[in-house]
């Protein structure tokens, strides 16, 4: 009598999404590929951050990943599978599209970082609002080593960190650590592994219990005046100041220090 072979196992999804107290937890689930952005990766982030940027129940976002690495770039698997400038094209727009989706996303983005962050990887914690990594986390923007300079990776990579330094990282392709990568301004915190999880999530907590319209108002505008000359960034800044002050959650925010009491935010 033959047996029924048993069914497979189904396929774990390649994004996770788990939502606690206004934080919602994206975790990128491509562990034997360490994290490869593959179209598909990227796909599920892009809706999975349009699907955030309509919801009101959450705060901030912290960007995570299984297995021994945070990300290492595009799938070059996938990339030289489909040689030609069609796929190349397509690739690299919804890439850009991913990296503006993080940095257009109303709520404040944390990047938990560890292993390894290489080019697009780079590029995604640059691309996040904030980073906190383990201290043993490398960083690189190496794709000058194999004859594919590292030019999407550079957009977000220069306006994170200096000229200077953002060049020797992509003329050498050479990892950095941890304590470099704060320095150069690439990330926030860098902190012993043991302590990535606590420490992201108590900037996470600290982030979620602010006015999420102000949070709103205030990553916007950041955007935005950076870009301008000086007395525009003001000019701005100031219309911005102007319209947040006539909030209610201004309002409450500066009756309740006033009163000594802790606010109580309506989001408007």
């Amino acid at each position: 009598m033959m047996m029924a072979s048993a069914a497979p196992a189904p396929e774990e999804p390649i994004l996770l999404r788990q939502d606690t107290n206004g934080i919602a937890r994206l975790t990128l689930n491509r562990p034997q590929q360490r994290n490869a952005l593959s179209v598909a990766l990227m796909a599920a982030l892009i809706d999975e951050l349009a699907a955030i940027a309509a919801d009101p129940s959450v705060k901030v976002v912290v960007l995570a990943a299984n297995g021994t690495a945070f990300c290492a770039g595009h799938d070059l698997k996938e990339m030289r599978a489909h040689p030609g400038r069609p796929f190349y094209e397509t690739l690299f727009r919804q890439c850009s599209a991913l990296m503006q989706a993080i940095v257009r996303l109303p709520q404040p983005v944390i990047a938990r970082v560890h292993g390894i962050a290489t080019a697009a990887g780079c590029q995604l914690v640059a691309s996040c609002d904030l980073a906190v990594a383990a201290d043993s986390t490398r960083f690189a923007t190496p794709g000058v080593n194999i004859g594919l300079f590292c030019s999407t990776p550079m957009v977000a990579l220069s306006r994170n960190v200096n000229r200077k330094q953002a060049m020797e990282m992509l003329l050498l392709g050479e990892m950095i650590d941890a304590a470099r990568a704060m320095d150069f301004g690439l990330i926030n915190r860098a902190v012993p592994e043991a302590q990535l999880d606590p420490a992201t999530e108590a900037m996470a907590r600290a982030i979620a219990a602010k006015s999420p319209l102000t949070l709103k108002i205030g990553k916007e505008a950041f955007y935005r005046q950076v870009e301008l000359d000086l007395d525009q960034a003001y000019d701005y800044a100031s219309r911005v100041m102007t319209e947040n002050m006539l909030a209610r959650d201004a309002e409450e925010g500066i009756d309740a220090f006033l009163q000594k009491r802790a606010p109580v935010w309506q989001g408007r």
